[in-house]
């Protein structure tokens, strides 16, 4: 079980989406940059109201390895697929954030792996 934001058990409206298909188009459009980073980070990626925004432009730092694939997903090609637990656990810290700033979110194999945030403290 993902646990919502607030550590209950009861599942935010971002952790019950299973699907690409079922995401707010700005996540969406996380995830497939995810999948195109495949290895790499994402830098400087704005959160407000637990939503990506892509104003200004997350800077994306790629990985390449030497005698390795380096292209993106073959996932990135597809229409719908069910989100991996990271990508579910993803979404449930940004909403929990809700203002924010990812310093650096580092992806391998397209999924997050890590990150580190920026956050006002009341």
């Amino acid at each position: 079980m993902v646990l919502a934001p607030d550590g209950s058990g009861k599942d935010s409206d971002m952790v019950k989406a299973v699907s690409l298909g079922a995401l707010e188009p700005d996540n969406r459009r996380l995830v497939e940059m995810m999948q195109t980073v495949n290895f790499g980070r994402i830098e400087g990626l704005v959160i407000r109201d637990g939503q990506p925004v892509f104003a200004p432009r997350p800077r994306v730092v790629r990985e390449i390895k030497f005698g390795a694939e380096n292209g993106p997903r073959p996932e990135v090609a597809k229409v719908d697929f069910a989100l991996k637990t990271e990508v579910r656990e993803l979404f449930a810290q940004m909403e929990a954030l809700g203002d924010g700033v990812i310093s650096s979110l580092e992806v391998k194999h397209g999924l997050p792996f890590r990150m580190t945030v920026e956050e006002v403290v009341a």
